[in-house]
Parts: C-alpha cells; structure tokens; sequence
C-alpha cells in the first residue's frame, strides 16, 4: 500500500501515514522542494484522501555545497516544499535537517480519518477501466535536459527531437511533477473508484502489478495505452534498453495516479479532470487517460506488443491548446 492505515484507540478513526524521501532532479530548488512535496502527498492521494493534518519535512543539506550556495539553495528548497503544502491545505509543523554527502529531501504526511474518507485499494473488478492522471516520460525529459550539454550523448538523441523541444517536455515534466494529485483524489470518490495507486519510481507497469496483486479479486491488469510527453518515446528508442519507457519500467517521480474505475464512470472522470485543469490557468495536470482495461486474471499486470503512445504536448505549446483525443469515445472503443 502507498500509505500504513493504523486504527486508532478512539472513536474509530484510523491514521494515515506515509514518508518518502529522494535526491534532486531538476535545476530550480524551489521547483525541486514542490516537487518533494507533491511526492509524499500523492501516497495519501491515491488512497482517495484529500486533507492531510500535518507535513513534516526531511532536509539533508550537502556538506559540498559552500555557504553561499548553501544560504541561496536551501532556503528556496523549503520554500517550494511549504507553499505546495500549504496548496494542499496543509502545514509544515517540523522534520529533521542534516549535514550528509548529498541533497536529499523529503518529507512526512499525517492524516487522522473516518472510513469514509479512504478508498482502500483492492476492489477492482473484471470491467473496469484503467486512468491514468499524469503523462508519463518524466525520467527521459529530465535526463534528455542533462544532455545538451554532454555532445557525446546528444549525439544519440538529435535526430530524433530538437533543442527546443528537449527544453519545453523538461518544463513539462517539471511542472507535472509539482503538481498535486489532490484533484484526482476527489474525483475518486465522486465516481466510485475501486483502487488506485500512484506511479513513481518502479514505472507504470511496476506499480499497475503492485496493485494488482494487492486485489481481493482475481483481476488482470490491461494495458493498451500509454500517454507519454510529446517526443520522449522517440528518445527512448533512440536510446535502446536504457530508460524502458513503452515497456513502463521506466521510473517516474511524482507521477499521475492510476486508477480503476467503473467502465460507466472512466469517460466522465477524465472529462472532469481535463475541465478543471484547464479552469486552473493551465498550470494543473494536463487531464487525464484512459489506457487499460480489467479483466479477469492472476493478479498481475502487462502491457500489450504494440501500445498506442498518446503524445501529450508540453503545455503552452500551440498543439496543447487542441482537444486531446485520448478523452475522446474513440479512447473508450479501442479497449472494448
């Protein structure tokens, strides 16, 4: 499970509880304190809980570093990591900070809950349907970026994808990654979402069997699309075996949410998602897809030979601003 539930002693309230911690992996430390933050709320939003009641924040400050980088760098880190907190409608009450070898940062969430709260995730049945809330290719972008800059390994990718384009899916990943999934989680709720949990390190096929194994029925995991950011497949392969990336086990850092639905319900929770992202200026996750099905099975999951990749255009871009096919009921056909 991506979070412990814990019973507590009185009034048949549980607490929630997760942690998660990881080195940097973008330029901007406010963007990387976000993106810390965003991570450890995602466990508790897979579980279809919105609130958190407290954050406490893991910092290990790099011994390397000089004073003057020091006194720039850190304090932006925890800022990035407050304020995504606070657009959570959480605080940071404490953590822990350390002098080690490397930046690490991190954090703890706490919720207290009722029942009712929580959607525990083993209740997906044959029929429903998979959505996943996040365009994957976060771990290509971000090392693609590292690359314009190393010629020996731009040379592997450049005839597959410009400058240009490198910067804007980099961006892209950098702003989904800061992005909460608290909006996913409510929508959980208001359409009877069976199980869900979200897709980081292990890839979108490490954490879809994950989840499968965790369910009370003998289910199969489906998966027959993959919404990846506009031309990393192309660098993955270019790149060979080296990121994995159409076979999803390609790590992501504060990916989307994979959720089963019922199939009655996919279609009308990835409108909404896509509806309230762009009512929020644009700088919400970019909606979501439907990429799989449930069926009866051995509890694992796999993707099928020839995956659809749904390329999702960095946002800002012109093709950003046309209506994603992959909500459309051609998405919904092409897994009956």
């Amino acid at each position: 499970m991506d979070s412990c539930v814990i019973p507590l002693r009185h009034g048949g309230l549980s607490l929630v509880q997760t942690t998660d911690f990881f080195y940097p992996l973008v330029e901007d430390p406010y963007m990387m304190g976000r993106i810390a933050c965003a991570n450890v709320l995602s466990d508790l939003y897979a579980m279809g809980i919105t609130e958190c009641d407290n954050m406490l924040m893991l910092l290990s400050v790099s011994q390397k570093m000089n004073e003057k980088d020091r006194e720039r760098v850190m304090p932006l880190m925890i800022g990035g990591f407050r304020d995504a907190a606070e657009e959570g409608g959480t605080s940071v009450t404490g953590g822990q900070t350390v002098i080690n070898p490397w930046i690490i940062v991190g954090g703890v969430a706490s919720v207290v809950c009722q029942p009712n709260e929580f959607i525990m995730p083993d209740g997906a049945v044959p029929g429903d349907v998979l959505v996943l809330t996040k365009p994957l290719g976060t771990r290509v972008a971000v090392n693609a970026h590292q690359w314009l800059d190393q010629p020996e390994k731009w040379n592997k990718i450049k005839l597959v994808v410009t400058k240009e384009e490198v910067r804007e899916a980099y961006q892209e990943a950098m702003f989904s990654m800061a992005t909460l999934n608290r909006t996913a989680a409510g929508l959980m709720h208001k359409f009877q979402a069976h199980a869900a949990t979200d897709v980081t390190g292990f890839g979108l096929l490490g954490h879809a069997n994950n989840l499968a194994a965790q369910q009370r029925n003998e289910v199969a995991f489906i998966i027959h699309n993959l919404p990846i950011i506009a031309k990393m497949s192309a660098i993955s392969k270019a790149c060979g075996n080296l990121f994995n990336l159409l076979q999803g086990t390609s790590a992501e850092t504060s990916g989307g949410l994979l959720v089963c639905l019922p199939r009655e319900q996919a279609a009308k929770f990835c409108s909404e998602m896509k509806s309230l992202s762009c009512g929020a200026g644009g700088q919400g996750s970019s909606g979501a897809w439907i990429i799989g099905i449930v069926e009866k099975g051995d509890r694992r999951a796999r993707i099928i030979d020839k995956p659809r990749i749904i390329e999702v255009p960095p946002r800002g871009s012109p093709a950003a601003h046309q209506d994603n096919s992959a909500t459309s009921p051609d998405a919904n056909t092409s897994l009956s």
